[in-house]
C-alpha cells in the first residue's frame, strides 16, 4: 500500500470516487449496495451536496494514484446548508428520486424521504455547534490514522472561517464509529428523541 502524504483538496474529478466511498459505508458503517439499488441515492444526500455546495470543506485520502479512498466533507454553517441545499441541490436530484408517495414502505423510500426534508438538519441543541460533518474511509484504509488526518485538516479549515464548533450524527449501532470520535474528542450532545443516532460535537481549537 503507498505512503500517503496527508489530504488533498477535492477536486471534481473525485465525485465518482466519492459516491462508492459512500456507497460502501453507508450501511452502519459497511457496504449499502443491497440496501439501496440506486447507487446514487446515499451519495445524493450524504456526500455529494457537500462538495457541491461548499467543495472548499471537502478534503480526500487518495491512493497515490489519485484515486480518493476517503473524505471528509461538511459545512460552515448549517443553517445556510439546509438552504442552499433546498433551493440548489435539491433540483438537479428531485427528478432522479422524487418524493415518496405516501409513508416510506422501503429503505430506498425511506432515505428518499431524508433526501427531501434537509430540515431535519437543524435542531436548536445544535445550534451552539453550527457546523457539521461526514467522514468515511474505504474499509482496507481504516484504523491506519487517515480518520485523525482528515479531521484535523477540516477542524483547521473552520478555524480559518470563524467557525468555532462543530456536530456529526453516528449511528448509536456503530460503536467502531463512536469509538473512533471519543478518541478525537468527540462528546455527546443531548436531543430529544434523536431515533436511531447520537450526537456528537466538539471546538474546532483543541489540538488532536
Amino acid at each position: 500500500m503507498t505512503q500517503l502524504a496527508g489530504p488533498r483538496p477535492y477536486h471534481p474529478d473525485d465525485r465518482a470516487a466519492l459516491a462508492d466511498i459512500c456507497v460502501r459505508t453507508a450501511d452502519n458503517g459497511g457496504d449499502s449496495r443491497h440496501l439501496y439499488p440506486d447507487q446514487e441515492l446515499m451519495p445524493s444526500i450524504f456526500a455529494a451536496p457537500y462538495a457541491y455546495l461548499e467543495p472548499d470543506l471537502a478534503f480526500v485520502i487518495d491512493d497515490g494514484t489519485g484515486r480518493a479512498v476517503g473524505y471528509i466533507l461538511g459545512t460552515a454553517n448549517t443553517a445556510r446548508f439546509v438552504e442552499a441545499f433546498r433551493e440548489e441541490w435539491l433540483p438537479t436530484v428531485e427528478k432522479r428520486f422524487p418524493a415518496p408517495d405516501g409513508p416510506p414502505r422501503t429503505p430506498s423510500e425511506e432515505m428518499t424521504a431524508l433526501l427531501h426534508d434537509p430540515g431535519r438538519m437543524i435542531l436548536p441543541e445544535l445550534a451552539a455547534h453550527p457546523a457539521h460533518l461526514h467522514i468515511d474511509l474505504l474499509p482496507a484504509w481504516q484504523r491506519k490514522g487517515y480518520g485523525r488526518v482528515l479531521m484535523r485538516t477540516f477542524l483547521a479549515a473552520l478555524r480559518a472561517k470563524g467557525v468555532e464548533a462543530v456536530h456529526l450524527s453516528v449511528l448509536t449501532a456503530n460503536t467502531p464509529a463512536r469509538a473512533f470520535y471519543d478518541r478525537l474528542g468527540f462528546g455527546e450532545i443531548r436531543v430529544p428523541d434523536p431515533g436511531p443516532v447520537t450526537y456528537l460535537g466538539r471546538t474546532t481549537e483543541a489540538d488532536l
